[in-house]
């Protein structure tokens, strides 16, 4: 995908709003992505975008993290250690419809005569807004409000305001608020947009064509109803409950009904003129690995009693109060940029909705607004949304990293099942075994061992929590270095080198190779970090190094095993070219001709057979580049450069994990317009649906790419070994990026300015940072100002395309050749901020 260079959204139908998403018109067909773009949650229970009266949705969705089924992976041709279950988030009983009849009119918003219609998504107040104005079919004008919240404070909570009002006319008005558990609601929508797709596309969940939630309990008492069921095969429970709540002048009357998929509270009202009808919903929602449904319909009553204690608007104000916490923590600020800081805060609002009460699970790659990926938990979680809590919400990244903790029992078991040592994750799953049915491009990436214990050391280091690290999450560093240590091996021809062999690195267009870069260089650190962390810990807390042997099972000898072992890594590196390959056979492929690869083409895993991809140099995402990035102090600024010229022009950037990591890099080699072109990509991927499946849901890993970008591109900060530096690089027509750290406890407020860089001491004590090489100590009581050097003119040209380079594959399937020529370095470069 080309980078974009500007904002590719209608501003008439969503208009600039710095503190919300706003739509002004209603449009049908485009309710897919409106679904995920509106969506509310809080990283437990997630609330699709749909409205209230549930019609014309096209996933009707309601998701509880976790809450997931599985089934049986059937492989063509089966072998020993493939995955053998499947598992698939659920799509839970959707308790927000509201069905509104208007002289027994339903209104159906996709045939409705609509006179006015808006949604904003409100960032500072947590929630979604919608507003209708209706003409029905005899001429009446009936407005609709809701606020639709999903509780940051309560984290099983949601809550739905509906009002409705008659502005010219009494009417008879009928609301039926339901809990609806839709068996087809399962497989509906997955099915079509599959069979949309030549019945392929693996970013999308699977499809069920069997029954997977068996009723176990319905109850209702007055305004109060509640269903429970158990996934058919993975023995998961849920319960569902509801409470109501009307107020109006009108006379009314009320009644329920309850049946296995359906509970149903029923208002007539005799509507007057100007009269508002106001429903207050409450709505819960807990889960269980086992635990019987009855047990859950308790706690839900238990919840809506709580609930029921405080007003609504109570409920509204506590929310607000959160999210004025989290914005004072999280916030990125870009002053004179107005539809550009809508975005930034749009993402930043889904990073919210993703993580703020996972409370024990991990993060999905959707967060809990849609069903692609199936609901899984990859990699993503730790090289791309960790950071960002690791430096505004410790707690919450702690707890992340205490679900992969959880998990490493389980890790344990599928090291062995691999014939290894130590602990291997899985690459996607929901309850800690490996879901990915395609080993070449799934199983095979052992990447995410270091990934994890990269996010684990990020986090320490930011924190300060060492606690964390020796009272347990230190097995995950000795466990990680014990599969690196016995999967790879010694090769001596002349040099004795460490090289890792059958692997796959972030790349998904090259599988199963030989010493991949990113590999090398994440495992490399992986076992750095366990040789030190385990021995500082003999040092500091003898008792604790101890428990953590005999947990372990740790030798000494091992830990020698491991400094040897990241002390004789094998780096590739190709002299000629004056780059690091991105693994051991990559440059002796051809080339891929993307310049004449046509959009119907892509993304090249929809179009072309894995083998005919992976005979090419082609990257479905950046892989050498990502380690320049999270490894930075290990390589040169010449390299760099070097590298990023290279591979840039072999990325198709058909992964949305790519484009941020291309921004943070294009900025710091010197590329600030390419740079800025990426970041707008990866800013409007959901926003403006530029990869054509939002409709499954937001693509969370580059929403905490945004705050990666912001921060560690065009802010400069790396933090490699405890040590915080900054580079800054602001954008040309930006005239300041203000942004917020939490380092040891100390919230640091960030201020760049072409000329300066401020920091600011909020709360605690500060800490220090370098700015250019140069230290300074950031106190509490003053601002410390920072003059920052001027470096020229800006480089503001493009990476050489692959006709630069060398022979390629043009999309009809012929090869043309050319020469190599090197990548030269005799260019103006401002280098000086990006020396290793």
């Amino acid at each position: 995908m080309n980078p974009i260079t500007s904002d590719p959204l209608d501003r008439v139908r969503y208009p600039v709003d710095e503190w919300a998403l706003v739509e002004t018109e209603y449009t049908p067909d485009e309710q897919g992505v409106a679904e995920t773009n509106f969506a509310v949650g809080n990283g437990y229970l997630g609330l699709r975008g749909n409205l209230d009266e549930g019609r014309g949705g096209v996933q009707y969705g309601t998701y509880v993290n976790g809450f997931h089924e599985t089934w049986p992976i059937r492989h063509a041709e089966d072998a020993f250690g493939f995955a053998k279950t499947g598992q698939t988030i659920i799509n839970a009983p959707d308790a927000k419809v509201i069905r509104l009849y208007v002289d027994d009119e339903p209104l159906v918003l996709a045939e409705a005569d609509i006179l006015r219609h808006t949604r904003r998504l409100e960032f500072r107040g947590g929630y979604l807004y919608r507003e209708t104005e209706w003409s029905t079919p005899s001429g009446k004008r009936v407005l609709i409000r809701s606020r639709r919240l999903v509780s940051f404070t309560d984290r099983h909570l949601a809550v739905i305001d509906y009002e409705v009002t008659v502005l010219d006319g009494d009417a008879s008005i009928l609301l039926s608020s339901q809990i609806l558990n839709r068996q087809d609601v399962q497989d509906e929508y997955h099915a079509g947009m599959r069979a949309a797709a030549n019945a392929f596309d693996p970013r999308k969940a699977e499809a069920f064509t069997e029954r997977v939630l068996e009723p176990k309990l319905k109850r209702s008492s007055g305004g109060r109803s509640l269903l429970g069921y158990q996934a058919s095969s993975s023995g998961m429970t849920i319960c569902v409950g509801v409470e109501h709540h009307l107020e109006t002048e009108n006379h009314w009357d009320e009644a329920s009904s309850i049946d296995d998929d359906l509970a149903k509270h029923v208002y007539r009202v005799q509507a007057r003129r100007g009269v508002p009808i106001r429903l207050v919903k409450h709505m819960v929602y807990h889960t269980s690995r086992g635990v019987p449904a009855r047990e859950l319909a308790d706690r839900c009553e238990r919840t809506l009693d709580r609930a029921r204690a405080e007003t609504v608007e109570e409920t509204f104000a506590k929310q607000r109060a959160w999210m004025d916490d989290y914005w004072t923590r999280s916030d990125v600020e870009i002053p004179g940029q107005p539809a550009i800081q809508q975005a930034v805060r749009w993402n930043l609002f889904m990073l919210a909705q993703a993580t703020a009460r996972t409370d024990g699970h991990g993060i999905a790659a959707k967060g809990v607004t849609g069903s692609g990926y199936g609901g899984h938990y990859f990699w993503d979680m730790e090289i791309y949304v960790l950071p960002f809590l690791s430096y505004t919400a410790p707690i919450v990244a702690r707890n992340a990293l205490r679900f992969r903790y959880n998990m490493l029992d389980a890790a344990r078991s599928r090291a062995r099942e691999l014939n290894q040592r130590g602990a291997l994750f899985p690459w996607r799953t929901i309850n800690g075994e490996e879901s990915s049915a395609y080993y070449a491009a799934g199983t095979a990436q052992y990447h995410i061992d270091a990934d994890i214990a990269h996010a684990l050391m990020q986090y320490v280091r930011a924190s300060g929590d060492t606690d964390f690290l020796k009272r347990g999450a230190i097995d995950i560093l000795v466990e990680t270095a014990r599969l690196w240590s016995d999967l790879g091996f010694w090769r001596s021809n002349g040099d004795r080198k460490f090289h890792i062999d059958g692997v796959t690195g972030p790349d998904e267009y090259t599988t199963v190779v030989d010493d991949n870069l990113y590999t090398n260089v994440m495992a490399r650190a992986n076992l750095w970090f366990a040789v030190n962390a385990t021995r500082q810990l003999a040092i500091d807390d003898p008792e604790e190094y101890g428990r953590m042997v005999r947990r372990t099972g740790l030798a000494e000898d091992e830990v020698t095993e491991w400094e040897h072992a990241a002390e004789s890594m094998e780096i590739p590196f190709d002299p000629h070219r004056g780059i690091h390959p991105q693994d051991a056979q990559f440059l002796d492929k051809e080339l891929w001709d993307l310049e004449n690869t046509p959009d119907s083409k892509r993304p090249l895993l929809l179009h072309y057979h894995p083998l005919v991809i992976y005979r090419f140099q082609v990257l479905k995402q950046a892989d050498v580049v990502l380690a320049l990035f999270l490894q930075g102090h290990e390589f040169t600024a010449a390299e760099k450069r070097r590298d990023f010229d290279y591979y840039d022009a072999l990325t198709t950037g058909d992964s949305t994990l790519s484009a941020v990591v291309q921004s943070i890099m294009a900025a710091e080699v010197g590329y600030h317009d390419l740079a800025a072109q990426y970041f707008l990509t990866a800013l409007y991927v959901d926003l403006a649906d530029l990869h054509g499946n939002t409709s499954d849901g937001v693509h969370i890993a580059s929403t905490g790419g945004i705050w990666g970008a912001l921060v560690n591109g065009f802010g400069g900060m790396r933090d490699h070994g405890g040590r915080m530096t900054f580079n800054p690089r602001l954008p040309k027509d930006w005239e300041r990026l203000t942004y917020r750290l939490t380092v040891h406890g100390s919230r640091v407020r960030v201020d760049l300015e072409e000329e300066s860089m401020t920091f600011t001491v909020e709360t605690g004590e500060g800490f220090t940072a370098w700015v250019h090489n140069q230290q300074w100590d950031v106190t509490a009581g003053a601002s410390t100002v920072v003059p920052l050097p001027h470096h020229g003119p800006r480089i503001t040209g493009h990476a050489p395309t692959t006709s630069d380079i060398q022979g390629t594959l043009r999309a009809d399937g012929s090869v043309i050749t050319a020469s190599i020529p090197m990548i030269s370095l005799d260019r103006d470069l401002d280098l000086d901020d990006t020396t290793a």
